[in-house]
């Protein structure tokens, strides 16, 4: 067993590091606190070619393994996770597309979704389905004499969606099948179609840098050409597989949070002082560095066995387990590391709120924990999955 990178990730986790500490930690709390769009950094990522992280090389993109794709997540994320949700919800819907999409729509689309010329999300969430994705209201019905499909419906918390473009969005094109996901597919709608709107930015407690949308179809006309895969009723598959990664990114965004927070607890405890003596003389505080460090690393160690075993075609319930347990340990972390910095951990002046407010996103995204706990222990029950 090796539990340590190969000397392609470590060099790639460390051009990555460089690229945070110079182009994201010096600019993140200022950006975050005023609203303003991190279009450098943006064009940063361009440079480096991260939005092409999942596009195949054929196509342009650098088609990363898992592992070193957890790697990008977890290293911005220290940085400032917001940034990590541009390529977020952008990478996963590349992956659908490189994975299930027709040789047309990989062509037409994937060779400027790896530039980031264009770039895209994934429209699931609805305001009356979240984790349920088989509740979408979202209709898609053929019209055969102009073969196009009419899309009705809205979508909500569609991350990237004022710059998506196409946005591969979940219908139902049988909403009368039984069970409900054989019914569903996936279309590319274009930014420019008529009907499609994006409505709103919804406001934030956390997560901010990049916008999280409300969307309107109302009689949007699709192009059965479209339609993701060319044939109906694989929406939901298509959907899953995805996200199997997209669970990687969340746990490997926790560590990232996880981190920043270790690390911000550890140097102001080495700064400040009372009783005139650092505060990391004394062993209440030296109780929360050590807990914290331990939990951290295993965040860690639980992301990366996670997107090993994507890679091996073995993920079973290994990235909902990573997902729980990386998303919590992350919120734990920022509050251990809040209450190290006590009154100070409280103002807007020091990082450790902001790794506060991100933190609680990531026990709810990609499906929330406790719905996230069931499907691991239906999949235990099962013996799809196993411990040992």
């Amino acid at each position: 067993m090796r539990f340590e990178l190969d000397e392609d990730q470590r060099e790639f986790k460390a051009l990555l590091r460089t690229f945070v500490d110079k182009e994201i930690v010096p600019v993140a709390r200022d950006w975050e606190q005023s609203g303003r769009y991190p279009t450098e950094i943006v064009d940063g990522m361009k440079d480096m070619g991260l939005f092409g992280i999942t596009v195949p090389e054929e196509y342009g993109g650098l088609d990363l393994d898992p592992v070193s794709f957890a790697l990008v997540f977890e290293e911005i994320a220290r940085g400032w996770m917001g940034i990590a949700g541009i390529l977020g919800s952008h990478s996963l819907a590349c992956r659908l597309i490189a994975m299930h999409g027709t040789q047309d729509q990989k062509d037409r689309y994937l060779p400027e979704l790896a530039t980031g010329e264009r770039r895209t999300g994934i429209g699931l969430t609805e305001p009356d389905a979240g984790t349920d994705l088989q509740g979408i209201r979202t209709t898609a019905r053929l019209d055969p004499d102009t073969d196009c499909y009419v899309v009705n419906g809205a979508k909500m918390w569609i991350t990237n969606a004022r710059y998506a473009d196409p946005l591969p969005v979940l219908v139902k094109t049988d909403p009368s099948a039984s069970p409900a996901h054989k019914g569903m597919s996936v279309l590319l709608i274009e930014a420019d179609t008529p009907g499609y709107e994006v409505t709103k930015d919804i406001p934030k407690l956390g997560y901010k840098g990049t916008e999280s949308c409300e969307i309107s179809l109302t009689d949007v006309r699709v192009p059965v050409a479209q339609l993701v895969g060319g044939v109906e009723g694989r929406g939901m598959q298509q959907v899953l597989s995805a996200l199997e990664w997209g669970r990687v990114n969340i746990a490997a965004r926790s560590v990232g949070i996880a981190q920043r927070a270790h690390d911000e607890a550890l140097a102001y405890a080495q700064q400040r002082k009372a009783f005139g003596r650092p505060i990391a003389d004394f062993q209440a505080i030296q109780l929360k560095l050590g807990e914290l460090g331990t939990q951290v690393q295993a965040a860690r160690l639980m992301a990366y066995w996670a997107a090993d075993a994507v890679r091996d075609g073995r993920a079973d319930g290994a990235t909902g387990m990573a997902k729980i347990f990386c998303s919590e340990v992350a919120l734990q972390a920022a509050i251990d590391s809040m209450k190290v910095h006590g009154g100070y951990g409280y103002s807007t002046e020091f990082e450790v709120e902001r790794l506060y407010r991100d933190s609680i996103l990531m026990s709810i995204g990609e499906g929330t924990n406790d719905i996230l706990r069931t499907v691991v222990a239906k999949s235990l029950i099962k013996g799809e999955t196993r411990v040992g």
